[in-house]
């Protein structure tokens, strides 16, 4: 499809049409780059993305162990203070 860059106050823009916006599924937020000469808008990436996965994976490898040791004795104030 071609359609026009239109005048948006000092900047310009591109009409994007409702069909393509549902097929898309873009939401009211865009991330919006320049890759060579082409223009890419895209969903925003979430900083959580793939970590649900990725913690998965770590289980699986025995990779979500604690790194320290646990203390071989207790302090006074862990067995009398510490609350859970």
């Amino acid at each position: 499809m071609k359609t026009n860059i239109v005048r948006i106050g000092n900047s310009r823009g591109v009409r994007i049409p409702k069909p393509f916006l549902e097929e898309s599924r873009l939401g009211e937020e865009v991330e919006i780059e320049v890759q060579g000469n082409q223009i890419v808008i895209r969903s925003p990436k979430r900083p959580r993305d793939g970590w649900k996965e990725a913690f998965r994976l770590m289980a699986e490898r025995g990779d979500d162990r604690l790194l320290d040791a646990p203390l071989e004795t207790q302090t006074t104030w862990d067995q009398d203070e510490w609350e859970w």
